[in-house]
């Protein structure tokens, strides 16, 4: 063995630095999604308009139908959460996260719309966390934008899960609102 792997090998330091590389080397998932929207209307710039929250005269208002492919084999179901990047509250998942089971071996799914300002779940899904709103609007599993136009920025993390372990993450912009 050379003299320097010697030293490197001694190194406290450097094996804490390997040991903490190797870690997040390992805990990190290789596989992004392809997420698309379904509806046209929904361009990732600027929210529709009616798909604001009912404070806002959002007109039945609800999440964007998407198309979901790439999913890794063996994954079984697909956790969405909804965001505003541009409120603390509201950033990282307070406009709802909710779930979807995937049929068996499935590599692509289309995923229906789920009202907002509701606890009506469309078949396959399930609410994990209701949206933290409540009290500024009408209480559910999701809301929809709600800035009052100022400008917001709204985003929708998909992830794919085997289990408990992550399989592959995309995160789709929604627009501003």
């Amino acid at each position: 063995m050379s003299t320097f792997i010697q030293s490197l090998v001694r190194s406290k330091s450097i094996i804490k630095h390997l040991s903490l590389l190797t870690l997040l080397t390992m805990s990190s998932y290789a596989f992004a999604l392809d997420v698309n929207f379904v509806d046209s209307k929904w361009d990732g710039a600027t929210i529709p308009k009616g798909q604001q929250c009912q404070k806002f005269d959002g007109v039945n208002p609800g999440t964007p139908k998407l198309s979901v492919s790439d999913i890794p084999a063996g994954s079984d179901s697909v956790v969405l959460v909804y965001s505003d990047r541009d409120s603390k509250k509201m950033n990282n998942g307070g406009h709802g996260i909710m779930n979807y089971t995937l049929p068996k071996g499935a590599t692509a799914v289309q995923l229906p719309t789920v009202a907002g300002h509701s606890y009506e779940m469309p078949k396959g899904f399930e609410i994990i966390a209701e949206h933290r709103g409540a009290g500024w609007d009408k209480e559910g599993a999701y809301m929809p934008p709600c800035s009052g136009g100022s400008g917001h920025e709204y985003y929708v993390t998909v992830q794919t899960y085997k289990g408990n372990t992550v399989t592959a993450e995309t995160v789709l912009e929604l627009g501003k609102f």
